[in-house]
């Protein structure tokens, strides 16, 4: 039988390099998606610290990693509320990892995802996950999998995950329309607006899935143009982008009915094809089939 769960996206601005700000912030935006009986709520990538690592303070933040997390599996057993606190980047030895918790509502961490598809910039300061598996995993609200933001632009990522089950895919995310070369902003200033608002509807049909897409935002009546996209949201199948935000610092709360979902692979089938002996992609599923 098919559940509907109550789910806020929270479109933060992260003030780089202002952690405590960002927490403080963050903290109350959980608070007020608890007060409207939310089942998950889930925050934006980098939302402590921003995307700074050439500044000399970035390092030592992310060595503050820890504080933080306690912080929301505190916050979310007491709330009695699902959270997904966007990504924080965690300093491991000489390793800086983006990292994206699951955490109940009794505050216990039920997966981590660390970021395997590391955007062009990242990559000189930040640890992949390499070739770990995307492994989905049961909670609260259905089986979940998790990615970070470029992860987007790879279906193989969901592929695995919908194989292994995952309804619901998570993606804390920092994209913004400056992620685009000049030759691309020349075509079309909003060519990263339409990247997202192309893709993360495709991707829910492709996979008869529901998406839940966190995006940082600009701060509140201050966002300078060709800077944050937003479009925070949740996507499902048929009905597509729901309670999209736009570009500023705000939250959506989107009440969703499960059975969407089932009604949408009812009709395209695609996991039931997946899972067939006449699935033409087996080998791109699974490393062993591949090598």
């Amino acid at each position: 039988m098919a559940l509907a769960y109550k789910i806020a996206v929270i479109q933060l601005y992260p003030k780089p390099l202002d952690i405590e700000s960002n927490h403080t912030r963050a903290m109350s935006f959980l608070r007020d998606a608890a007060s409207q009986s939310c089942d998950l709520a889930v925050l934006p990538e980098y939302h402590l610290t921003g995307w700074v690592p050439s500044s000399p303070e970035f390092i030592p933040l992310c060595a503050r990693y820890q504080k933080y997390l306690d912080s929301y599996c505190s916050l979310a057993q007491e709330l009695n509320m699902s959270i997904v606190p966007g990504t924080i980047v965690e300093k491991h030895g000489d390793e800086l990892l983006n990292i994206t918790y699951f955490i109940d509502n009794k505050g216990k961490i039920l997966s981590s995802y660390t970021k395997k598809n590391l955007w062009h910039p990242e990559r000189p300061h930040l640890t992949s996950s390499g070739h770990d598996r995307h492994e989905a995993f049961d909670t609260p609200i259905g089986k979940v999998g998790m990615l970070i933001c470029w992860d987007l632009a790879f279906p193989e990522a969901f592929r695995e995950l919908i194989a292994g089950g995952a309804k619901t895919i998570i993606i804390p995310t920092f994209w913004t329309l400056a992620d685009c070369n000049e030759a691309g902003l020349k075509a079309n200033p909003l060519s990263e607006k339409l990247f997202l608002e192309s893709t993360l509807v495709s991707r829910t049909f492709e996979n008869t899935c529901m998406i839940v897409f966190a995006n940082a935002g600009g701060p509140k009546g201050e966002v300078e143009e060709g800077t944050f996209v937003g479009l925070s949201q949740v996507a499902v199948p048929f009905k597509g982008s729901v309670g999209k935000l736009g570009d500023e610092e705000g939250m959506s709360v989107v009440e969703v009915d499960m059975k969407i979902l089932e009604d949408a692979e009812e009709n395209y089938k695609v996991r039931q094809d997946m899972g067939g002996k006449e699935w033409h992609y087996g080998y791109s599923l699974t490393r062993e089939e591949r090598t």
